[in-house]
């Protein structure tokens, strides 16, 4: 990846056919329904999953694993894949039509299979890739296969189960769950929360989104949300890779609200979590049953924000076009094997993206988790700094740092923990 004091390429520049949804964030709205506990989860959905959107379908492979597996039990850790599109729901079935579709955001939400870890990993939608031959379920149209493709035209090209066979072909990754969400979800998401505090560092002026935050905290919910979730423009170097990191600091202030004692102990805002993020999304056939939502939620209930790890997919520059990125192929196998065999992994410090950095004041945060404390040191991601200077005034040590217990990953791969308490860094 490139160094952040050198030229960055602007990946993900063109036009948009609809501005207004890139870059959805909605992501945080599953992650939500595995949060809460498991009886608001049970609550509704036995009683409003079948008023929820429409399910899609996925592989054959794939959705004999979802209808046999149990999710709370599977070899090797659970994986769900989670999609943001540029289209809003029901556009990509067979009764519209699926050409504008994209998939801006997709990422990969890998449960260890000891309940210890979530790795949830964000895939650059102007990264280059393999994208295989793919059937629409929903259709019987069959697209076939590309050397090199755009990874956000996989669910144009065949729906959501070729999304997910994309991003398996990818890791090497069975992947039996699917969720694609809409942009509403966000903003039902936040007002369910009340809002969720936002650090910004520097400030943040985009005039596409008409986001406009002076540094400092600010809690947002409704449409301010979803417009910090969707601005590029207004942050880092105006790439997509930088844009995946701030969002990164928002879906980590979200979890760490979500599984704060003041959110888990209520249980009329658990409610409306949980109900606002299932009519907000598609899930796949496997995934949209009662059994799996309510395992979802207990294999994750009780573990630590700081065991759950934001990373993006590793890329570098598209050689042939400045505007993409292809895969950085010694780092992703890295990962791919990490994933594969279901390792307990780290982050290097000083590990965040090209929008956001560690918080000066992350020791003074009220989190469910903040015992565990971040890295106080204040630097950003393009700065060096040593394990000694990464620990907090408590003397805690950042979930970060590598221990004898987890597998340390390339320091080439950005991102943070739940707990770490991060700052969006404006353009």
């Amino acid at each position: 990846m490139p160094n952040a004091r050198g030229p960055l390429a602007r990946h993900g520049r063109l036009p948009r056919r609809r501005a207004w949804t890139s870059a959805l964030g909605i992501v945080a709205s599953v992650l939500a329904v595995a949060l809460v506990s498991g009886t608001s989860v049970a609550a509704i959905a036995g009683g409003q999953l079948a008023a929820a959107p429409k399910t899609v379908q996925l592989s054959t492979d794939d959705q004999k694993v979802a209808d046999t597996a149990d999710i709370t039990a599977m070899k090797g850790g659970a994986n769900i894949l989670l999609i943001g599109s540029d289209t809003r729901v029901g556009q990509f079935d067979s009764d519209e039509d699926v050409a504008g579709a994209r998939n801006d955001v997709t990422i990969l939400v890998h449960i260890s299979q000891d309940h210890q870890q979530l790795t949830a990993v964000s895939f650059p939608r102007d990264l280059m890739v393999p994208i295989p031959a793919c059937t629409n379920p929903a259709t019987g149209t069959t697209y076939p296969a590309a050397t090199s493709a755009q990874f956000n035209t996989a669910l144009g090209n065949g729906g959501v189960s070729c999304v997910v066979d994309t991003v398996e072909n990818l890791t090497g990754l069975r992947i039996p769950y699917a969720g694609l969400i809409t942009f509403d979800g966000v903003i039902s998401m936040s007002n369910a929360l009340g809002g969720v505090d936002v650090c910004v560092a520097q400030p943040i002026n985009d005039s596409y989104t008409g986001l406009h935050l002076t540094a400092g905290s600010h809690t947002l919910e409704g449409s301010d949300a979803l417009a910090f979730l969707r601005t590029r423009h207004g942050v880092g170097d105006g790439s997509d890779l930088a844009r995946i990191s701030s969002q990164q600091v928002f879906l980590s202030a979200l979890l760490r609200k979500i599984t704060s004692g003041s959110t888990l102990s209520d249980p009329v805002t658990l409610y409306r979590l949980a109900s606002a993020a299932l009519h907000n999304m598609t899930l796949s056939d496997g995934l949209a049953q009662a059994r799996s939502l309510v395992g979802l939620a207990t294999t994750l209930r009780g573990m630590s924000t700081a065991n759950m790890l934001f990373v993006q997919y590793p890329v570098v520059d598209d050689p042939a076009d400045n505007a993409r990125v292809i895969v950085a192929q010694d780092a992703a196998h890295t990962l791919n094997v990490a994933l594969q065999t279901d390792q307990r992994t780290s982050l290097s410090d000083s590990s965040t993206g090209r929008a956001s950095e560690e918080s000066k004041s992350a020791g003074s945060s009220t989190g469910s988790s903040s015992s565990s404390g971040s890295s106080s040191s204040g630097t950003s991601s393009g700065s060096t700094g040593s394990s000694s200077s990464a620990t907090s005034s408590s003397g805690s040590t950042p979930s970060s740092t590598p221990t004898a217990t987890t597998t340390p990953l390339p320091s080439t791969i950005t991102g943070q923990s739940a707990n770490e308490q991060t700052c969006s860094v404006g353009n």
